[in-house]
C-alpha cells in the first residue's frame, strides 16, 4: 500500500500537503520567530488553496528557498513528480518586509511590557503590513499560481521567515 498516494487521493487536488523551508536558506532564529514559522506552516497545510496554472494534478508539495537573492518556489506533486519551479524577484517585497520586521520587533517588545491597548495598536499595524505583503505576493503569482488571500498571507509569513536569516 502506497501511503503517499492514499493520502493524496483523500486530499482536494488544488492544495498544498507539505511546505518545506530550505534549510540552506534559513537559520535558527529567536523563539518568537521560530514559533511564527511553525504556526504559518501548520496553518498553511491545514487550510489552503493552491493551484499552479496549467496543471491539473495535485495535491502539491512546496519547497521555498532563496537563491541569489531570489525567491524560489519548487512545486511537485504529492509523489514528488516535478510540476514547476517559479523564481521571483524579491525587490517588490523589500520595503514591506523591512517595515514588517520593524513593526514585529516593536510588537514582540510590547507584549512583554506594554498595556493591551498599546499592543493592539502595534498589532493592527503589523497586520496591515502583512496584508500588503500578501497582496503583493498574489499579484506576483497571478499568472503562475492561483492562491486565495489566506494562503497568500501564510506564504508571505514564510517569505519573511527566510529573511530572518542571521
Amino acid at each position: 500500500m502506497d501511503t503517499v498516494s492514499d493520502a493524496a487521493a483523500e486530499q482536494p487536488r488544488t492544495r498544498l500537503i507539505e511546505v518545506v523551508l530550505d534549510p540552506d536558506s534559513i537559520a535558527r532564529a529567536a523563539p518568537d520567530v521560530e514559533h511564527e514559522r511553525a504556526v504559518a506552516i501548520y496553518d498553511l497545510i491545514e487550510e489552503n488553496s493552491f493551484e499552479p496554472l496549467g496543471h491539473a494534478g495535485g495535491p502539491y508539495r512546496l519547497r521555498i528557498s532563496l537563491v541569489e537573492r531570489r525567491l524560489v518556489l519548487d512545486i511537485t506533486e504529492a509523489d514528488g513528480a516535478p510540476v514547476v519551479i517559479h523564481i521571483l524577484s524579491l525587490t517588490p517585497f523589500r520595503r514591506v518586509v523591512k517595515d514588517y520586521f520593524l513593526v514585529c520587533e516593536s510588537y514582540y517588545s510590547a507584549i512583554r511590557t506594554l498595556a493591551p491597548s498599546q499592543i493592539q495598536s502595534i498589532d493592527m499595524g503589523r497586520r496591515g503590513l502583512h496584508d500588503e505583503g500578501s497582496q503583493i505576493l498574489r499579484e506576483r503569482l497571478k499568472d503562475k499560481i492561483t492562491v486565495d488571500f489566506d494562503t497568500a498571507r501564510r506564504l508571505f509569513t514564510l517569505i519573511c521567515a527566510l529573511h530572518w536569516k542571521g
